[in-house]
């Protein structure tokens, strides 16, 4: 969801020098969105019909400029696969979150009915759109938002 929603804020900014990636800590790669993420998207008017997953690689790690987790056990395995990254490594929700984040996790839904898919959604939705705010200003490597607990 924050892949498809990322790339279509992008794109209507007219970003097309941002390259977004999803990527798994936990899968094969190969597995396809679920039908309620497929159906929560195209309301939104995204299709992630066609995406399928891939594992997180440490390549892909070092290649990245900033890396965001829906949870902090996924920080954690990134850091303790390549311990260099910690500096371009977030949280999704507590990235430059304007206020106090109690629990900074967004929880997979997979196996849960629609309405915790939509919830998830509107979760990533807010914390995406501040990570598209972010790179409107073209943010040096070096600068690294001050996340919020």
């Amino acid at each position: 969801m924050a892949q498809g929603l990322l790339q279509k804020l992008l794109e209507q900014k007219g970003r097309s020098d941002v390259q977004v990636l999803s990527a798994g800590i936990g899968t094969l790669g190969g597995l396809g969105a679920t039908e309620e993420t497929i159906e929560v998207m195209r309301k939104e008017g995204i299709n992630v019909s066609a995406h399928m997953g891939q594992p997180l690689t440490p390549e892909l790690v070092r290649h990245a400029d900033a890396i965001f987790c829906m949870e902090q056990f996924h920080r954690d395995e990134i850091l303790s696969r390549v311990p260099g990254a910690t500096q371009k490594v977030y949280l999704l929700k507590l990235f430059r979150a304007p206020y106090r984040v109690l629990d900074p996790n967004i929880a997979d839904p997979i196996g849960l009915p629609m309405e915790v898919y939509e919830s998830c959604f509107m979760t990533i939705k807010e914390a995406v759109e501040r990570v598209a705010q972010w790179l409107e200003t073209e943010p040096e490597k070096s600068e690294r938002p001050e996340e919020k607990r």
